[in-house]
């Protein structure tokens, strides 16, 4: 099992002076992460998504981290392929610099878009997403195993061109594909990508979307003729605190921010923020039934809050069911700097060395 850090760069109430301190703060978690034993560091790409992510230019975050760690992976998760906003070439190129200066230590996760604000600030249709994301995905590994490069169809026509430099990695860096809903993670599989999931399901279900997802990616034809990543990752909301009581009053806070702030975007509506979510702590009887049904056969596998045994019994239920990587969602909107790094550490120390 792999352990990683996700992060949306959330910040509830935000000020110029607080944001600039948010993005401070998530790179002392990384490389805290780094220092611990991480496996990977995953940043999303997200625009005009105030207080839900202020995610806009991971490539040059994961670069920050980068220079700053030794060990941990840099993971982009992931880059949105319709071509206003990231040209392949574009991508390619980012992509290639970032796998060099990190000493070959990038994952490339990718993604089309979803929510309102985004494509229509960027003015892309939603009905062309799909084919514009499946295209950059042909793409790019391409470009990558190229000495001179060149494509013609529905979206993109590249005459001959030099694409530089080349990623370190061979024969190219680990390619995933977001994946919100796992009944697509079949055909994520039969791409040959690896998935990064959304966790909000039953033990016995998310089993089933991986087995699923198993045979699509043993049977794989990789997209643009790259190499296959057999690899199942899930993000659970996550806080891990030595007193279980005071992990799930500020875990149970964040986890339900994060959810809320999703919600807020992914609807029907264009909203532009603040965020209608919940800032306040759970009430009592909320925690009391959280903690009565947490990791019971009833439970969802959506977070990992806790003390450090309860932590250790929530990631054996991801382990049970063949999940690879479990991406942990401890920053989020609502939870201060200080509890995310006793978080890190405390799972760190307490936790991840039971399942490496």
């Amino acid at each position: 099992m792999k352990f990683s850090l996700f992060f949306e760069m959330q910040i509830a109430d935000p000020t110029r002076q607080s944001e600039r301190q948010l993005f401070h703060d998530c790179v002392a978690q990384a490389k805290v992460a780094d220092e611990l034993g991480y496996h990977c560091v995953w940043a999303v790409e997200h625009h005009g998504l105030y207080e839900y992510a202020h995610s806009s230019a991971p490539e040059i975050f994961l670069s920050f981290v980068a220079a700053q760690t030794t060990r941990i992976r840099i993971g982009h998760g992931c880059t949105l392929l319709p071509h206003r906003y990231n040209h392949p070439i574009r991508i390619a190129e980012r992509l290639a610099t970032l796998d060099i200066l990190s000493n070959g230590r990038l994952n490339w996760g990718s993604a089309k878009s979803a929510s309102r604000v985004e494509l229509e600030a960027f003015q892309i249709e939603r009905s062309d997403t799909e084919s514009q994301w499946l295209e950059a995905l042909e793409i790019i590994p391409r470009i990558w195993s190229s000495e001179v490069f060149s494509h013609s169809g529905r979206h993109f026509n590249i005459p001959p061109t030099r694409v530089v430099p080349k990623p370190v990695q061979q024969p190219h860096p680990p390619m995933f594909a977001a994946c919100s809903d796992p009944q697509r993670a079949p055909g994520i599989g039969r791409l040959g990508l690896g998935a990064l999931n959304l966790a909000t399901y039953h033990d016995e279900l998310l089993g089933q979307h991986v087995a699923a997802y198993r045979e699509a990616a043993d049977n794989a034809i990789p997209i643009g003729g790259g190499a296959v990543t057999n690899h199942f990752a899930c993000t659970p909301a996550t806080l891990v605190l030595k007193d279980d009581h005071r992990a799930c009053c500020a875990g149970l806070r964040g986890a339900n921010f994060f959810m809320q702030a999703m919600l807020h975007y992914y609807g029907q509506s264009r909203p532009i923020g603040p965020v209608n979510a919940s800032r306040g702590t759970p009430s009592s009887e909320e925690i009391a039934t959280f903690k009565r049904r947490r990791n019971t056969p009833r439970s969802q596998l959506s977070s990992v809050i806790g003390d450090p045994e309860s932590a250790r019994e929530s990631i054996q239920r991801f382990v049970d069911v063949g999940v690879d990587e479990v991406i942990l969602v401890m920053q989020t909107g609502t939870t201060p700097h200080e509890l995310v790094m006793e978080s890190i550490q405390t799972f760190g120390e307490d936790v991840l060395p039971y399942f490496v």
